[in-house]
């Protein structure tokens, strides 16, 4: 009987707010969009307007497809450090294809995303098979990639027709279509690993891969496919960056650092480095901080060391406060 009235108790009391980490990547954003408005205010300007919400979008495009396919691999305890050659081989591939016609657009886009899926099974099939580790087999794999970009490139390559840069160019009012294809993409992604079975077992595979083999879980099948999913991501970024520039660019991923700057984007948003936790909610929430960040230093004019420094700053934070709130939760 006193059970019983424990339990019921126990239903009818209220539930507490919990500060997620993906509410917590979004409680950050918010501010930094405040305190970014004020600062950017304060030396004349405005932080919001069309200008800066176009800017702050475009930024999150490319960044935002390359964190979506990262958080994949992270789920399932993996990683990939070829994505930022992989982006420039693929706007290559896709703008050498085309070739300036229309009428090669699509094939253009389906090579470009099948050389990705290719180099991402070669990563999956690496670490399955060869039991290399994951860091290790994505570096090497990456420098490959970058002996055949700088044995055979020396800048821009091919070009796009004019009707394709509409990807690139076009917008809803102050929304880039891009932006809204790259949700899409996520809202995909979302529903993949939430809701079907696949995704399931890439958040088993993360969170013990040797319970998840004993479970009856296809754990090699599951981490090549994770790792397919990122580089055809990954691809997809090469492919708008080829219609953003007219042409493809070779080190337009390494450039930009994607690589680093997705796996960031993916821990701010709540993931583990170890696997079996995080979402890709939460890696926009990530993927929109540091877009946000890299607007407001542009407005600002701010030396370019001194923003690596903040985003290592920013980064070192999210990852304290999620391992202290995992300590916590244990211990209690």
């Amino acid at each position: 009987m006193r059970e019983r009235t424990l339990r019921n108790a126990s239903a009818t009391r209220p539930r507490k707010f919990a500060l997620t980490p993906t509410v917590t990547v979004y409680v950050a954003l918010a501010v930094l969009l405040v305190v970014g408005s004020v600062l950017v205010a304060l030396d004349g300007g405005v932080l919001l307007d069309q200008g800066g919400i176009l800017n702050i979008l475009t930024r999150s495009t490319v960044l935002g497809l390359v964190a979506v396919g990262q958080t994949i691999v992270i789920i399932t305890g993996s990683l990939d450090l070829s994505v930022a050659y992989l982006v420039g081989l693929s706007s290559l591939v896709a703008a050498e294809t085309m070739a300036g016609s229309g009428t090669m657009i699509v094939p253009g886009v389906l090579l470009a995303l099948a050389v990705a899926a290719v180099v991402g099974l070669v990563n999956g099939l690496v670490i399955t098979v060869l039991r290399a580790n994951a860091f290790i087999a994505t570096l090497g794999v990456a420098l490959v990639l970058r002996g055949y970009l700088e044995h055979n490139y020396t800048g821009p390559a091919g070009s796009v027709p004019r009707s394709f840069q509409h990807l690139g160019y076009d917008r809803i009012g102050p929304i880039p279509v891009a932006a809204l294809l790259m949700l899409l993409i996520a809202a995909g992604a979302w529903w993949y690993l939430r809701r079907t079975r696949g995704g399931y077992h890439m958040y088993a595979v993360g969170g013990d891969v040797d319970v998840a083999r004993l479970s009856g879980v296809r754990t090699g099948r599951t981490i090549v496919t994770a790792h397919v999913l990122c580089s055809v991501a990954a691809g997809l970024a090469g492919v708008f960056l080829a219609a953003r520039l007219g042409s493809g660019a070779p080190y337009v991923g390494t450039d930009a650092g994607y690589d680093l700057e997705s796996i960031a984007a993916v821990v701010l948003g709540g993931a583990a480095l170890a696997g079996g936790r995080g979402g890709v909610v939460g890696t926009v929430g990530g993927v929109l901080i540091l877009a946000t960040l890299d607007t407001v230093f542009d407005d600002l004019a701010v030396d370019p060391f001194f923003k690596d420094v903040v985003r290592g700053i920013v980064l070192i934070v999210a990852v304290a406060l999620y391992a202290r709130r995992q300590l916590s939760r244990r211990s209690t």
